[in-house]
């Protein structure tokens, strides 16, 4: 399998994000899939790398996606970024996606990394998860 399903998969999770009133509670609608032209938001996530690999098998079409959601904030200290990340894992633990093409079979947190940029000014915390998908 090929690249086929991955629109439909950030599409899918894009919509199921900024639907959540609890994240919207600490993003107001700063959810992005690229860093806005403008200066974004003191605190904003981004749907952002992406590696795919086939998973196909004798049963069908098949693929794993790894993919980067990050949460970048100008506030001090971690805890903002942290609830936001925290908030952001809990929808994705099992997620109820609907995709325009092909399904999901299953999600997983891989792995997170917080850190300080900018000359420690800006706080990121990059969330790493692994989505199963297959064609119909």
């Amino acid at each position: 399998m090929s690249y086929m399903i991955a629109p439909a998969l950030q599409t899918a999770i894009y919509q199921y994000l900024i639907t959540d009133s609890d994240l919207q509670a600490f993003l107001q609608d700063a959810l992005y899939d690229a860093i806005p032209p403008a200066t974004p938001p003191g605190t904003y996530a981004l749907i952002g790398a992406e590696e795919a690999f086939d998973r196909s098998d004798k049963t069908g079409k098949g693929a794993e996606h790894r993919l980067v959601i990050s949460v970048v904030t100008n506030a001090t200290g971690f805890l903002a970024a942290k609830q936001i990340a925290a908030r952001i894992c809990d929808l994705l633990e099992a997620p109820n996606l609907t995709l325009a093409r092909g399904r999901l079979v299953a999600m997983w947190f891989d792995r997170a990394e917080a850190r300080k940029i900018e000359g420690d000014q800006t706080r990121r915390i990059d969330l790493r998860f692994r989505a199963r998908v297959e064609d119909d």
